[in-house]
Order: structure tokens, then sequence, then C-alpha cells
């Protein structure tokens, strides 16, 4: 799918409420173009990680609450005929069985914010979206967390990195099919700040070839949807490894490490070449976005440009494939300091949007 952005506004994803029509209020007085399902971490942990994108491993005893972590019980006797049956749901799922992808839909419980933006969508309808926006936690982010058993990190175990990526590249396509029901095209971002462990020497059992197999195995179950799949990382990281991978945007912290795209400036063109989206989180994520304006922000973003056109890249190519988003989510943050982040977002991008 061709996108061309030209500055549009969008957000990373959580929001700092307990109650949804606060935060459905917020994005679409903000963010009326491509609207987002709040993820909402303050109403509890049913709405962390693990609920929310992994349920289905909870439910086959693939993931249980041992004490007080989650943990892959693999050393329990029904492990065998546990991992057969999800990928028996696994493999229906991928050949098209609709009630099979089902099963990797979110809980009601765990996504009180997704269900209730698709509940004002149905009644109210789209507005002014040109697109609608979901999200999901990553493969790395999420397998540097969660453990078996004896304490192993799952992302270095096989057989539960796969678990991983398979669920969440169902997952992915559930929810990309489930919003694309709304006739407008569908972003999907994995939010994947633990994309940074790549390339530390604290962790050089991590390849490229691992990393790019499970962000593109993701990215083409959102694509196999229609939908357009894309990163969001909040650090400074070496900026190929996207560019490179089958993704459609990339997004970043543009605020603070919008410097760190400088080294990479061969591969950010072949990547906008190609079709693709650089996704600018230029409103920080904490309490500098209260010295900031519209003004002020657009001046950082276009001295960031100005440096990227000077080393090859082209201006009218990089505003058109631009969008505009907070550097990072904003679930754990003040109220008024997300109001203020969302506004300021909603007041660049309309500056931005009269450049292109």
């Amino acid at each position: 799918m061709s996108f061309t952005a030209r500055g549009m506004a969008t957000g990373v994803g959580s929001l700092p409420y307990k109650d949804t029509a606060e935060a459905l209020q917020l994005i679409k007085q903000n963010l009326p173009e491509a609207p987002h399902w709040p993820q909402l971490p303050q109403r509890g942990g049913d709405e962390g990680f693990v609920h929310q994108f992994l349920y289905p491993l909870v439910r086959l005893g693939l993931l249980e609450k041992r004490g007080d972590k989650i943990v892959f019980p693999v050393d329990n006797p029904a492990w065998p005929e546990r991992l057969t049956e999800f990928y028996t749901i696994f493999l229906a799922a991928e050949t098209g069985d609709t009630d099979a992808l089902a099963a990797f839909a979110f809980p009601p419980a765990s996504a009180s914010g997704y269900y209730s933006f698709v509940e004002d969508l149905r009644q109210n309808g789209t507005g002014r979206a040109r697109y609608l926006k979901g999200h999901l936690a990553g493969p790395l982010t999420i397998g540097f967390q969660l453990k078996d058993e004896r304490g192993r990190l799952a992302y270095y175990e096989e057989q539960l990195r796969d678990l991983l990526v398979k669920t969440l590249a169902m997952h992915a396509g559930w929810q990309a099919a489930a919003l694309g029901k709304f006739e407008l095209p569908v972003i999907i971002f994995m939010d994947e700040p633990g994309i940074r462990v790549y390339g530390s020497s604290s962790y050089i059992t991590v390849t490229r070839e691992m990393v790019l197999d499970d962000l593109n195995t993701i990215a083409g179950a959102i694509h196999a949807a229609g939908g357009l799949a894309g990163v969001h990382s909040c650090d400074a990281i070496d900026w190929s490894l996207l560019y490179q991978s089958n993704l459609k945007i990339v997004n970043l912290d543009a605020y603070q490490y919008g410097d760190s795209l400088l080294p990479y400036v061969k591969e950010m063109k072949d990547f906008l070449e190609r079709g693709g989206v650089m996704a600018w989180g230029a409103v920080p994520t904490y309490d500098k976005a209260f010295e900031e304006d519209a003004d002020s922000l657009l001046a950082r973003l276009e001295a960031l440009w100005t440096e990227l056109t000077r080393r090859g890249v082209d201006r009218e190519v990089l505003l058109r494939r631009s969008l505009i988003t907070p550097a990072c989510g904003a679930g754990l943050l003040e109220p008024a300091l997300a109001e203020r982040i969302y506004r300021l977002t909603r007041e660049l991008s309309q500056k931005v949007q009269e450049m292109v």
C-alpha cells in the first residue's frame, strides 16, 4: 500500500487515564486524521502486554503465574500437549480460519481502550479519519522481560521465541483486519524499545538475522491483513536495521535522538525511495513539553531535516513521507502533561502540513 503521510499526526499508544472516554476525547481532538486506540496501563495489570497480546499463551497454560512472576512452565508435564494445541490453532489462523484467528484477539477485560475505540467508531463513524492506528509490544521487548521456570530469558530460547513471535504475528494480523473493517487503511506499530540490545556487547548473541526475521514475520502478518507495519523505538539504535527490514514506517524519539539518524543517511534514502515513511517523535514526553511550543519544535525538526538534506536526502520526499508523533507513549505521565503533548503534536503537524 502506498502511503504519503504529508505531516499527518498520530500517537504512539498509551495514555494516563482510567476512563476510556477521557482518552478517546483527547485523541479525537488532537489526532483526527489518524486516531489510535488508547492503551491504559493505569487501569491495572490486566492492561499489560501479557494479557493484551499474549492471551492465547495464558489460556493454553503456556504462560502461567508462579508467585509474583509470569513464566513459561516448560517443566510442566502437560507442556508438549499444550504446545501441540497452540500450533494447531496457529496453523489454522495462518491459513485463513477466522475462528482460529479470533483466538488471538484482545480479551475484553484487558483492552478497554481498544474496545471503547471500536465502539465509538461504530456509533459515531470515522469522522475526519484517513487512517486508523493500532499497536502492540514487540518481540524483543517482550522476550527480554519474560523467562522460563528456570529464569532463562525467553528471547534466547528458540522454542519460546518462536511462540512469542507467532503469537504476536497472529495478534497483529487480527488487529489490522479488525480495524480494517471500518474501510480505512490501518497502521500498526510494534512498540520495540528492546531493539536497543542489538549491537550491545552485553547481548552479542542477538544477531541481525534474528531481529530482522522476527520483525519481518510480524510485519508480514500486518501487511497480509492489508495494514501498514511500523516500529516505534525511543532510543539511539542502529537505524539501518529497521530501514533494511520490510517495515513501512520507522518511528523514533526525534526530540532526543534525532542526530542518531545521521550515520544512516544512505539507508534512509533507500528506505524513503522504496516508499517508507519516517514518523518523527518530535514532541518531548517529559516536562520539557511545557517549555516548548509548535514553533520551537518545528525549528528543531527543521535543523535536523536541513542536515539530512545536506547529506543527500531529498527534502520534498522527506516532507511527503513524514508523520508527526509524540516522542514516546504517555501512559505513565500526569494527565496535564499528556494533554500538553497531544496538543503540541496537533499544532506541530498543522505547521508541517502547510509546508508540504
